[in-house]
């Protein structure tokens, strides 16, 4: 047994790792972490088959801004092809946010609406 934690530099495990993801392009990248966003936000409305069991609005607001905020960063970076379904989806959660919201946010003050302007719903 090594002393060394596996994911340490220099270990067989972190070495295999830095390989894997010098091979990711960089769209697959942001995609992978714009749909884990969007399943994290999605968990965390009670959008999910556990439904209110992790729900969370306050932590669900951070994911859908986090979101938001890297999509408007790529999109430039990443083609329409990704980006479209990445915005709708976007959409989809920010209006789940407002209609799962005891008290809605004005319009252009929601989630990630700096980034995608005001959501009304």
């Amino acid at each position: 047994m090594s002393d060394t934690p596996p994911e340490s530099p220099g270990s067989p495990h972190f070495d295999e790792m830095t390989r894997d993801i010098a091979e990711v392009p960089a769209v697959e990248v942001i995609v992978t972490v714009a749909v884990n966003l969007m399943s994290a936000a999605a968990v965390k409305l009670g959008l999910t088959e556990e439904g209110d069991k992790y729900k969370d609005l306050d932590e669900a607001r951070k994911l859908v801004h986090a979101l938001a905020g890297l999509l408007d960063a790529s999109t430039t970076e990443i083609s329409s092809f990704h980006a479209a379904p990445l915005r709708d989806g976007l959409k989809s959660l920010q209006l789940a946010f407002r209609e799962a919201s005891l008290v809605p946010d004005e319009p252009g003050q929601g989630p990630g609406e700096k980034y995608t302007g005001p959501i009304y719903g």
